[in-house]
């Protein structure tokens, strides 16, 4: 009966994490620079760094961050949507933040909704799955990088460009004249790590979802938030 249980005990015991995570991630600005500042590293040093695991951070494009998980090459990426990727991730319980997802266009174009996207052309950058989150899509594209947005709406090849708010604002900056565009809030969207569907990976989600667990309910990750402007997505 003790052995019993001390198996059952051991069963439900979180495995140990490795000493280290390698993160991939796409360098956003004031979110996760290529040398370690930002909302995103702040949030995860605060999460696994007292538990004696060290951030190693890899700077790429969104759609390789993907791949090097899937491939085992890191433990997993910055900024998914849950679910986005089907194969060889991991998605823990907790979130760790969530975007502002809005709609760019001319300023003549009809406001759209969530119940009348279905009607317009969009775009959007490769790799971020609009479709799953928003309802009713039918015409829409990927495009490789966001530099040629503004004209590809200007020349009427799309009717809205849909993104992150702070993606859209750097869209912006290269305007020479903003009053020509207005940007739509159409939801906002949990923001996830995807981890690598292994071992490694799992131990790490399982020490991730602990410790986000304790911070939440701490309100310990509230004072990053206001040091970069950012709204709490924890209320």
């Amino acid at each position: 009966m003790l052995l019993g249980a001390l198996g059952c005990s051991c069963a439900y015991a979180e495995p140990a994490a490795p000493r280290e995570i390698r993160l991939a991630s796409e360098v956003w600005q004031g979110y996760s620079h290529a040398d370690g500042s930002g909302l995103a590293w702040d949030i995860l040093r605060q999460v696994f760094e007292p538990e004696g695991v060290e951030l190693v951070i890899q700077s790429v494009p969104y759609t390789r961050s993907i791949g090097l998980v899937q491939r085992g090459e890191a433990d997993a990426w910055v900024g998914s949507y849950r679910n986005e990727v089907d194969e060889g991730v991991f998605y823990p319980r907790w979130h760790y933040d969530a975007d502002q997802i809005s709609a760019l266009g001319l300023i003549e174009q009809a406001v759209p909704t969530q119940a009348t996207l279905g009607e317009f052309r969009l775009v959007w950058v490769r790799g971020y799955e609009y479709q799953r989150y928003l309802p009713n899509l039918k015409h829409y594209r990927e495009i490789q990088r966001r530099n040629g947005i503004l004209p590809m709406l200007d020349y009427g090849h799309a009717d809205f460009y849909i993104d992150a708010q702070t993606e859209i604002d750097e869209v912006l900056e290269g305007a020479a004249d903003r009053a020509r565009y207005r940007v739509t809030r159409l939801t906002r969207l949990p923001m996830y790590l995807g981890f690598a569907d292994n071992p490694r990976g799992r131990a790490l989600a399982q020490l991730y979802d602990r410790r986000m667990a304790q911070l939440v309910e701490q309100g310990s990750l509230r004072p990053l938030f206001e040091r970069w402007r950012q709204p709490y997505p924890f209320e």
